[in-house]
Formats: structure tokens, sequence, C-alpha cells
């Protein structure tokens, strides 16, 4: 059991040390990572809480927060290889899961909308996930395998597998691309150079329309015009029913409507 304990924790340095182009060895994440020493507390106190610990397990998860700017709470259940980066502020209710490879950034929340004790309060994110800074997931649904949240996003419904979600309230922006399993792409803070913007695209619409309607609006003054010069090049009736035009009046009549519409 110790060496498999030994095992997930080289896992997880590893896991920092993939993502973090700023770590640069093991001891120097294990020193100066506040993300990988909340995993260490959050661990402990889970631990505390599952044996019947209660306050214990609080108590170790408080002084992780103090010490980390991390809250954890010991209800909570934490897959392997989770990568905290920089971490302050981030929060993790109780019954909140994380998936394995998931990535959280400074001031992310995982929190709950309902009051009810002992029901699912807190989301579930699937594995490989990457949430940006300040994102807010919260209630009790599921964010999908590979999903991506946008920094200050807020997410309150479930969420597909690899989808893109960014916004205040979030909206998905397509899901990615499959990626071969043997090569997995990590996107800081969730964000990859193709994603969209969903108000520049929305305007770059209203500007096609609108030149498409300039174009439109330009053909019927021209075909205005030239019917004008048609018009008064054309010779003038000679009179209402006279021995040439019998039919004189009935026919200015109707070029007259012709004309008008």
């Amino acid at each position: 059991m110790i060496a498999m304990l030994l095992k997930n924790l080289r896992d997880e340095i590893d896991a920092t040390l993939a993502r973090d182009p700023a770590a640069r060895s093991r001891l120097e994440v294990v020193l100066c990572y506040p993300g990988f020493q909340a995993l260490l507390f959050h661990r402990f106190a889970r631990w505390l809480w599952q044996h019947g610990w209660l306050l214990a397990g609080r108590f170790v998860s408080h002084v992780g927060r103090v010490l980390t700017g991390i809250e954890i709470h010991p209800g909570a259940r934490i897959g392997k290889r989770v990568f905290i980066d920089h971490g302050m502020g981030v929060v993790i209710g109780e019954t909140a899961q994380v998936g394995d490879d998931c990535t959280l950034y400074q001031g992310v929340t995982l929190g709950g909308t309902s009051l009810t004790r002992g029901a699912k309060r807190h989301p579930t994110l699937g594995n490989g996930v990457i949430v940006g800074s300040h994102a807010q997931i919260l209630g009790p649904f599921r964010v999908g395998d590979g999903a991506r949240i946008g920094a200050q996003a807020l997410v309150q419904a479930e969420v597909p597998d690899g989808a893109r979600m960014v916004g205040i309230r979030a909206r998905p922006l397509g899901t990615r691309p499959a990626e071969p399993a043997s090569e997995p792409v990590f996107q800081p803070y969730g964000i990859c150079e193709d994603i969209p913007d969903p108000v520049a695209r929305a305007l770059n619409g209203l500007v096609d329309e609108v030149t498409s309607l300039r174009a439109r609006l330009a053909e019927l003054e021209r075909s205005a015009t030239e019917r004008a010069e048609r018009d008064a090049l054309r010779p003038s009736p000679r009179g209402f029913g006279s021995s040439r035009h019998p039919g004189g009046m009935a026919e200015t009549m109707i070029e007259n409507w012709t004309c008008a519409s």
C-alpha cells in the first residue's frame, strides 16, 4: 500500500512537470507548488473522513486551506494526476468529484446550489477536463470527458464530452476534434488558437447581411433609374379616343399603372 501511495504521488508530481514548463524538478514541485501540497492535505483529510474522523478531517482540510489558499472539502473525491495550477482561491465542495488528469486554475469554484443535506449538490468533472481561471461550475451535473471551461465562465448545466464552454452563462462553442490517445494535447487555461469569438461571429454575420442589403438596394435604384429614362424617351399619347389611337385613354391608364407599380 505504501508503494502504491508513493507511485500515486510520483504520478501527480510528473503530471505537474508535464503541464507547467516553469517546473524544473520534482523537489521544486514538492516544496513550491501549493496545488500539489493541497492535494497531500486532501488525501490525508479524505482518509480521516472515510474512517469516521469527521472533525479531524475538516481540521486537516482547514489547515491545508490556510497554508495553500486552496479549499477542498474532505468529502470531495479527487482523481489521479490532478493538477491545480497557482491554486489561490480554488474551492471544491463536499459532494464534488474530479476525474483523472484534470486541470484547475486559480479561482475555480466547484460549488453547490442546494441546501439539502446528504444529496448530491456539487458537479462531477470527467477525465481530462480543463477549467480556466475563476470559472464557476455550480450544481449537481456532469462535465463530460475532455471538456474545456473558459476563464470566468459560469456553468450551470450539463456539459457534453469534448465541449468548449465560454461566457456568462456559459454556452458551447462546439466539440473538439478527436485526438490520438497516444499523443494527448494539453491546452493551458482550456484555450486553443481556433476558438471563435461568438460576439465577433455575430457581428460578422450582421456586416455580411448589411452588405447584401446594400447591394440589393443599389440594384433596385439602378433598375428604377433605367425605367425612368425609358419613360422619358417614350412618345406621349395624342389624346383620348383619337382616330389614330382609338383606345388611347385605356392605354394611357394601363401605362400609368404599370409605371407606378
